[in-house]
């Protein structure tokens, strides 16, 4: 197992992958959890490029634009924990397979919804099968694959994740522009009942230190989130004073505060604080936040901008965004391979570095009338900035724990970066709402640079985290 060891550390022992585990061939198992996880990643973006008409067919607003992404990113990250602690105490691969057939159940709810609210609250139920399927498929991964393959291996993963992102928009444009929007949920019905089966079959079950639920620190982790976030996106809209507003800010805020004061207390906590104690993970969950708040955040605008102000259909505008979401799936995999060799920090650094200019640099460029060639330079730069962080990400928070960990190790990052999208896209949208609009092209993009440049700023944070990172990580047996 590849660790990151800090001074005075002890020695970490790590058990052997189960004889099952052993004798699945290593392709087999990828496949079988990176179909699901791919599923799930797909969501967080497919529905980007429909936006501007669920818009129109629903009669939504821009609040609710945001919770249709929001309701699923903020479930998942609340039920991240609880979902990773309820596989090492119940078995890994029955809570994975559950959340796959929930997130089948949720998909086709989406599709029969004929209301904002009941859009809202089937991605919240999507969200929530999701979060049993994501964490878990590394963890189950990193226990049925070699050592000796186990950096690539996830590099792979991190992939297959990059690809689910890099299609996302692209089938959410083709599938609205040849059927409906409903279509982009009917899609994971068969992939679902597809998955099912060949997990089945290929996944060996894993079980790690048997944890009590911490069922109050769920309620104060995902209301504080919850309460915090509200009042971000409707801040924007409602006004910073609002009695409404203040409320949710200071009450989130005071939730927040109580889950730290309870996880410090419980037996079992569902946020063991121990594991901030390692500088490797600390820091990594930091750059987790601040980049997937920056990118994603940018994304939610940037996606809509060639419907919106340039008049383009929802696939042309999909395969627009390719040369940044297609690179991460190339990049990403080789970055899973020299992580051992050149070390986690320089490739995660470089990443937001690159990000950080690539944000910077459409901020500059934006106006109503640009040539779409000029996107192309900052879009592969941009894509090239995530696909450095997927996959070092995940190795260096899966090296960092010890193998009872790993689990919660997992399910840590997970949450923080689905937290971070659901902030980033509250935040930009109020500095978007806050200087701009939907009623005009001018208007759009008024609103979109300043956002933007939010976004550039966050990563910016991320990349400043990252040169703080482990130069090395270290082998031990």
């Amino acid at each position: 197992m590849t660790q990151t060891l800090e001074p005075g550390d002890p020695p970490i022992v790590e058990a052997a992958p189960s004889d099952g585990a052993k004798n699945k061939p290593v392709g087999a198992v990828i496949a079988a959890v990176g179909i699901p996880m791919f599923m799930v990643t797909l969501d967080n973006l497919v529905v980007t490029n429909a936006l501007p008409v669920i818009k129109a067919e629903l009669g939504a607003s821009l609040s609710d634009l945001q919770w249709f992404i929001n309701a699923y990113t903020l479930s998942f990250a609340a039920l991240l924990l609880s979902a990773s602690a309820l596989g090492d105490r119940i078995g890994r691969r029955r809570v994975f397979l559950f959340g796959i057939g929930l997130f089948v159940v949720a998909s086709a709810a989406c599709a029969l919804a004929t209301e904002p609210w009941m859009l809202i609250a089937a991605r919240a139920v999507q969200g929530a099968g999701g979060a049993a399927v994501m964490p878990l498929s590394l963890t189950l991964l990193a226990a049925a694959v070699p050592e000796r393959m186990r950096s690539a291996a996830i590099g792979i993963w991190g992939g297959i994740a990059g690809l689910g992102v890099a299609v996302g928009p692209v089938v959410g444009g083709a599938v609205v522009d040849g059927l409906n929007w409903q279509w982009i949920f009917w899609l994971n019905v068969p992939i679902g009942l597809l998955a099912l089966p060949f997990a089945v079959r290929m996944l060996s079950e894993s079980r790690g230190v048997a944890r009590r639920l911490d069922l109050l620190g769920l309620l104060l982790s995902a209301g504080g989130v919850l309460a915090v976030v509200w009042g971000v996106i409707h801040g924007g809209e409602d006004g910073w004073t609002t009695p409404q507003v203040l409320v949710a800010l200071i009450g989130g805020a005071g939730l927040l505060v109580g889950f730290v004061a309870w996880e410090s207390r419980v037996i079992d906590p569902m946020l063991p604080l121990r594991m901030f104690r390692s500088r490797a993970l600390s820091l990594s969950f930091l750059v987790s936040f601040a980049f997937s708040a920056g990118v994603f955040g940018a994304i939610f605008l940037l996606a809509q901008f060639f419907q919106v102000v340039q008049g383009y259909t929802p696939l042309e505008s999909g395969i627009r965004t390719l040369p940044w979401t297609l690179v991460p799936m190339v990049v990403a995999p080789l970055a899973g391979l020299i992580v051992d060799r050149v070390g986690p920090r320089v490739l995660i650094a470089a990443g937001q570095v690159l990000l950080a200019i690539a944000l910077a640099w459409m901020a500059l460029i934006t106006s109503t009338d640009i040539a779409y060639g000029s996107f192309v330079a900052p879009f592969v730069l941009a894509g090239i900035g995530m696909g450095l962080t997927f996959g070092p990400s995940a190795t260096i928070v899966m090296a960092s724990a010890s193998t009872a960990d790993q689990g919660m190790a997992s399910g840590i990052n997970s949450t923080v970066r689905e937290v971070g999208v659901a902030m980033g896209i509250a935040v930009l949208a109020s500095v978007f709402a806050s200087r701009g609009s939907y009623t005009d092209p001018q208007a759009y993009v008024d609103g979109l640079i300043p956002a933007v440049w939010v976004g550039a700023g966050l990563v910016a944070i991320a990349a400043a985290f990252a040169a703080f990172l482990p130069t090395h990580l270290r082998h031990t047996t």
